[in-house]
């Protein structure tokens, strides 16, 4: 899954800070971690429960104090670790999702995105309208606009 999670995290951020710049590559990176770490240990683990994300939200934090820029631009990755709970559904698995409050096993849980099988294909086939919806919505279709976002990862503030 990955056209789900980018359209989904790319709007909700937009749509809530209004920020034409924030840094939508740490985005991208923070949303599609939690399977792409946890997904070669055969399921769910610390990456999708919420305190991995607090963790790195204190980490992230921690680590800039009295370096404004550098945290506006990392505060990306655990806003995507959370946007990946909630559009994952990880929080379906209390055992995992609440990991390690409800103890240190993991029972074994599949990764959600598994877990859905065909159904998400029904969930990219969304997320590559959302994807079309920004394009749309950023001007993407101009090269200035596209080399933009992959410099330093802003769009437009200004949608069209």
């Amino acid at each position: 899954m990955l056209l789900w999670f980018v359209g989904t995290a790319m709007l909700s951020v937009w749509y809530v800070f209004r920020d034409g710049r924030f840094d939508n590559r740490w985005l991208i990176v923070g949303v599609l971690l939690p399977d792409v770490v946890d997904g070669p240990w055969g399921g769910a683990r610390a990456f999708h429960s919420v305190a991995t994300s607090v963790l790195v939200l204190v980490l992230v934090m921690l680590a800039t104090i009295g370096r404004r820029p550098l945290r506006r631009r990392l505060l990306a990755v655990p806003i995507g670790l959370f946007l990946h709970l909630v559009f994952d559904g990880a929080f379906a698995d209390t055992s995992v999702f609440w990991w390690p409050f409800t103890g240190l096993s993991f029972d074994d849980a599949s990764l959600p995105v598994v877990e859905r099988g065909w159904f998400n294909l029904v969930l990219e086939a969304v997320g590559l309208g959302l994807m079309w919806w920004i394009v749309r919505l950023f001007d993407l279709r101009d090269p200035d606009r596209r080399r933009r976002l992959w410099r330093d990862g802003s769009v437009s503030t200004e949608p069209r």
